[in-house]
């Protein structure tokens, strides 16, 4: 049974750390020094366990822009399974009524708007990978 959770410690923080490197750094070249940031004290991290294995996280965070929600990273094997969408979900569940945005990777547009996130502008560079400002304006 898959268990999304806010992170409450730190052997669950290393968890979603280790799963964003493998992802972002190992898997799409985002360099090392630009995946973790500033906002990791600042934002409310969440962990997806499947069994005893953490196999997905995520991170929101509120803005002058309202929330972000941040470094969506499921791990190869239990992708296209339904795990992003209860990590999705379980976030905004959790967060503040308000605008609620996101940058998202080209590959994951479709995704997000199944769940009413919109396109804003145009694409642009991140960490070298294409991506749309998404907002979901109506949420709560």
């Amino acid at each position: 049974m898959l268990i999304v959770k806010e992170i409450t410690s730190n052997e669950e923080l290393s968890s979603a750390f280790s799963i964003r490197k493998s992802v972002f750094v190992e898997e799409q070249n985002v360099p090392e020094e630009m995946e973790l940031d500033e906002f990791e004290d600042q934002s409310r991290h969440y962990l997806a366990i499947l069994g005893n294995k953490p196999v997905a996280t995520a991170r929101w965070r509120q803005t002058p822009k309202g929330i972000k929600l941040e470094r969506f990273a499921v791990l190869p094997e239990h992708r296209m399974k339904g795990v992003a969408a209860q990590v999705l979900r379980t976030l905004l569940a959790d967060v503040p009524e308000a605008i609620v945005y996101l940058h998202a990777q080209i590959t994951a547009v479709g995704f997000y708007e199944k769940y009413g996130f919109i396109k804003k502008g145009d694409p642009f560079d991140e960490a070298g990978i294409m991506h749309f400002v998404m907002h979901l304006e109506k949420h709560k």
